[in-house]
């Protein structure tokens, strides 16, 4: 039937709506195959339609159209969100995907990524120009609480100096009482972990 490698790649990304599943090539493939297919039926039989002025195929031409469009909505529909949880990598994550998502991701969205995060980064330097210090917009995404936060160290990080030029060492199990924007980024990245 028409359009259920379509559906069904709809259906694959909608199940994991946490994270970003592996980027299916093959079924990609195989939908702009089912495309490619259904136009070229259609071509053929529009043409012969237009010679024999035949009125009987009318109703399959637009059966073909329409399991042709349907097929493009939801390619567009697949590409789509997954570029818009992409994009959400990088208010999460920052300017680095990591690893495990990484290998999900084809070379395209890669780019697509590593474009947006340049973007981001370049329209934040131009944000705060006038002030002479980029504003970091990823840095507060809900309202602070409180504008210092106990973290604990997850692992060994080494030195990190706050800017008044304190540094503290960040050693696995240490806790700490600190800034919170200035080590959101460290909690967000998994290193640092707040403690309610």
């Amino acid at each position: 039937m028409f359009g259920e490698k379509a559906f069904d790649l709809l259906k694959e990304l909608e199940r994991s709506s946490q994270t970003i599943p592996a980027f299916d090539d093959d079924g990609v493939r195989q939908v702009l195959e089912e495309i490619k297919a259904i136009f070229e039926e259609n071509v053929a039989q529009a043409s012969s339609y237009n010679a024999s002025g035949d009125r009987s195929l009318w109703p399959l031409l637009n059966f073909r159209h329409a399991a042709l469009q349907r097929n493009k909505r939801c390619l567009l529909a697949y590409l789509y969100e997954r570029c818009r949880r992409i994009k959400a990598l990088r208010w999460e994550f920052g300017p680095i995907i990591p690893g495990d998502i990484k290998q999900a991701l084809c070379e395209p969205e890669v780019t697509f990524f590593n474009n947006y995060s340049k973007s981001l980064a370049a329209y934040m330097c131009s944000a705060g120009y006038n002030q002479g210090l980029p504003i970091d917009l990823t840095n507060n995404l809900r309202p602070p609480k409180s504008l210092y936060i106990e973290v604990r160290c997850m692992e060994d990080y080494g030195k990190f100096e706050l800017d008044d030029g304190e540094v503290i060492h960040l050693k696995k199990n240490s806790q700490h009482y600190l800034p919170r924007a200035q080590v959101e980024s460290l909690v967000r990245q998994g290193i640092l972990h707040h403690i309610a």
